[in-house]
């Protein structure tokens, strides 16, 4: 019996266990049982959400989901990020017609603020691409042309102050011009001394063609302002399991060997539990596909 409680132990330690940087996940509705097998940092998938959070009125809170992955993250001594506040998807319903929707998203903020104490927040996301449907209630372009997202990194410093406060992108990782443009509202939160960490989103749609160069390049603009980078939302899909894990080796390690990257998340990794068709990467039954048992290997490999 003892040896038996000894080899459970070992299993529960996570990849990235003893690394400068994490390796984490998502966190949904529960905690799988084999989530601490891997991962040592979480986001909740929706549950943090303005839309999640208030989906049923300007007047009712529900934190349930969020909760969840706070307190694993609480109890397990691994960091927790909050995603998201400001954003123009996963809404609220109520928001297009609300009277003062300055007044919700700071009660929403506040709620949030006296109930978590989160090490990383994604105060603002997909500023470029799904620009939040209040921004004009919450300062419009302005003067640096971004004020509604100075605003939120603003209240997001007051309300969060130990909190590493990120803005986070898809369609980056990429995209070099698009990097350019990110720069812009990145330069401008920096001024400011608003921001501590850019984040990346890493979706398929966009990672899975490209080069280790491409990937590096990209990393290394941003890296350049002397801000961290945090690749996020990774998931990587094919039509094969060896197609999936040449993927992973292609990319993965020029995403965590990359000196301006301090920790990288997975968007699932549960094959059928995911946003995204084919990206998981350990069956439902526990099986691990070869991309899982390659990361392990390489991880184990490769401390950073």
């Amino acid at each position: 019996m003892l040896t038996v409680l000894i080899v459970a132990s070992l299993s529960a330690v996570p990849l990235a266990s003893g690394q400068s940087r994490f390796l984490g996940n998502i966190i949904a509705s529960s905690v799988p049982s084999n989530w601490d097998t891997y991962w040592n940092q979480a986001t909740a998938e929706n549950g943090c959400k303005w839309g999640s959070v208030q989906s049923v009125s300007a007047y009712s809170f529900n934190w349930g989901q969020c909760d969840i992955t706070y307190n694993h993250c609480t109890s397990k001594g691994i960091p927790f990020k909050y995603h998201t506040f400001v954003w123009g998807s996963q809404e609220p319903g109520f928001i297009d017609s609300f009277s003062d929707q300055k007044a919700a998203v700071l009660s929403f903020m506040e709620r949030a603020a006296a109930r978590y104490k989160p090490q990383f927040i994604d105060v603002v996301n997909e500023a470029l691409h799904a620009p939040s449907s209040i921004r004009e209630a919450i300062g419009g372009a302005g003067i640096t042309g971004w004020d509604w997202i100075v605003f939120s990194f603003e209240q997001a410093r007051t309300l969060f102050p130990n909190a590493k406060l990120l803005i986070n992108e898809y369609g980056i990782i990429n995209d070099s011009s698009a990097v350019q443009r990110y720069l812009e509202i990145i330069n401008i939160l920096k001024g400011k001394g608003l921001i501590d960490g850019i984040g990346i989103q890493c979706h398929q749609f966009n990672i899975n063609p490209l080069s280790a160069a491409t990937v590096t390049g990209n990393i290394n603009s941003l890296g350049g302002t002397g801000i961290p980078v945090y690749p996020s939302e990774l998931d990587i899909n094919a039509d094969t399991e060896a197609e999936q894990a040449e993927i992973y080796q292609r990319v993965f390690p020029a995403l965590w060997t990359n000196s301006y990257v301090k920790g990288v998340t997975l968007w699932g990794y549960i094959t059928g539990q995911t946003w995204i068709e084919g990206t998981g990467i350990v069956e439902s039954n526990g099986r691990e596909r070869q991309s899982i048992t390659w990361l392990k290997s390489y991880l184990e490999a490769n401390k950073v």
